[in-house]
Parts: C-alpha cells; structure tokens; sequence
C-alpha cells in the first residue's frame, strides 16, 4: 500500500524529528545558569518524546511501503530546522527548541490535511497525537520564558 504524498510528508517530518531531537539533546547536555535544573529535565523529557516518535513516523513510513530514510546526509536534505548551538545562553536555547515546536506544528497541520486529502485516517490519527504534545510543549516553553 503505497500513498507517495503521505510518505513523502512523513519523510520530511522524519527529518525534522530527528534534528530537533539532536539539538535538544544537546542543550540537554549543555544548558547553563540559573534555571538548569528546570531546562535540563524539560529538555530531557523533550528529546525522548521525540526518540518515540521518530520510530513511530518510520514505522508509518514502511508500512506505506517505502523505505524509511536512516542517514544524516538524507535528514540534511530535507530538514526545514537549523542546527543547535550548544554554546548558546539559556534564553536562546529556549527560544531556539520553541521556534522549532512551532514549525514542526505547522507542517503537521500540513501533513494532516495532506492524510485527509488522500484519505489515511490511520497515519491522520498520529499526526493529531503529535500536534496535541507540540501544543502542550509551545506552551510549556512559553511559560518558561516568563
């Protein structure tokens, strides 16, 4: 059962998944000042959500019967996020992840309407999941910044 436009979509959420799973993880590691404490677990339980949910969007990706992409060099390509910086302060780090919520939160919507175009009520169902957490993880981030 092939649906290229889904697959296709999933492949590029993949990517995206998988770069801010790096970079949270990496100002998991190396977050500084006052507020550690709070953006060291906020980002750890961030970039496990986002281990789970990688292999779930993978998962997807093969049963539509392509091939999940696995290399950095194929993430690269089709990633619409930047790189972290882990030598940044705190506030940008912050600021860095929940500009990144806020686009995967977009191409989501975006991924939704293309399920519901070519009618896969089955990978739809996930994407709402995930739009659900990404909402609850903006405001999160938000409210930290307060």
């Amino acid at each position: 059962m092939s649906n290229k436009p889904v697959s296709e979509a999933l492949k590029n959420l993949l990517a995206d998944y998988y770069m801010l799973n790096l970079k949270t993880q990496s100002y998991h590691w190396n977050v500084e000042g006052p507020n550690f404490q709070g953006l060291h677990m906020q980002f750890e339980e961030q970039y496990k959500n986002l281990a789970e949910a990688i292999d779930t969007v993978a998962e997807h990706i093969r049963g539509l019967g392509e091939k999940a992409p696995g290399t950095f060099e194929a993430y690269a390509k089709s990633t619409s996020l930047k790189s972290g910086n882990e030598n940044a302060p705190a506030k940008e780090m912050l600021q860095d992840v929940l500009a990144d919520h806020e686009t995967i939160l977009k191409s989501l919507q975006n991924t939704l309407e293309i399920c519901q175009k070519h009618g896969d009520e089955v990978v739809a169902g996930f994407i709402v999941e995930r739009m659900t957490y990404h909402r609850k993880t903006i405001w999160m981030l938000k409210s930290s910044q307060k």
